[in-house]
C-alpha cells in the first residue's frame, strides 16, 4: 500500500456503525485526489491501525466522506470511488464479482464462486477472500450471506452486516 516516495493518509469519520478508520493515498485520476486502500469499523477483525509516518488528512477524504455520508442517509446506492490496488489476482476477481452486487440484493458464497469460475469446492477459497476485503461498506461484502439466508461471516461484526442490510432494504425482519 506504500511507496518508497508515497504517503499514507488517513482519517477518522463518524457513522451510524461507529467510527470508521479511511486510510488511502494520494491519485490524480481519483475524484477528491485520494484513491482508498481501506475502510475500518470499530472491531474489526484485521482492522487497519494507524501506522507511524501516516500522515491524518481530512481534506483528502471530504469526497469519499460525502458519499458515506449519502450512503448512510440512504440517498447514494453505489459508490463512486477509486481503490488503491491490493491483494491478490484471486481475491481482486472475489472483489470485483461484489461490487457487481446490487444495492439492496443479497447474494451467497457459492454466487459469487460461480461469477468468479471456481467449482463448489471453491466456496471456502472465496469465503476467506471476501473476509480479507479492506474495504467494508463501500465493497460490498455485507450483501453475502449464507444459502440458507443466514447472516454469516462479516470482518465488521453480524451486528454491523445486519445494520448495512436493513439499511438498503435488503434485510426482512
Amino acid at each position: 500500500m506504500t511507496g518508497a516516495q508515497e504517503t499514507v493518509v488517513y482519517e477518522i469519520v463518524e457513522s451510524p456503525l461507529g467510527e470508521l478508520l479511511l486510510v488511502g493515498r494520494a491519485s490524480g485520476t481519483a475524484k477528491g485526489g485520494t484513491a482508498l486502500a481501506s475502510l475500518s469499523l470499530p472491531g474489526q477483525k484485521g482492522r487497519a491501525v494507524v501506522q507511524d509516518g501516516w500522515r491524518r488528512d481530512p481534506a483528502a477524504f471530504e469526497e469519499i466522506g460525502r458519499q458515506l455520508s449519502s450512503y448512510f442517509s440512504g440517498r447514494l446506492t453505489r459508490f463512486e470511488i477509486e481503490y488503491a490496488e491490493g491483494g491478490t489476482d484471486f481475491q481482486r476477481r472475489v472483489w470485483r464479482a461484489l461490487e457487481d452486487v446490487p444495492y439492496g440484493r443479497t447474494t451467497t458464497y457459492k454466487e459469487i464462486a460461480a461469477r468468479v469460475g471456481t467449482s463448489a469446492v471453491g466456496v471456502r477459497a472465496v469465503g476467506t477472500a471476501i473476509g480479507r476485503n479492506p474495504l467494508l461498506v463501500v465493497r460490498p461484502c455485507h450483501r453475502v450471506i449464507g444459502a440458507d439466508g443466514a447472516l454469516r461471516g462479516y470482518a465488521g461484526g453480524l451486528e454491523s452486516k445486519a445494520r448495512l442490510l436493513g439499511l438498503e432494504g435488503a434485510l426482512t425482519p
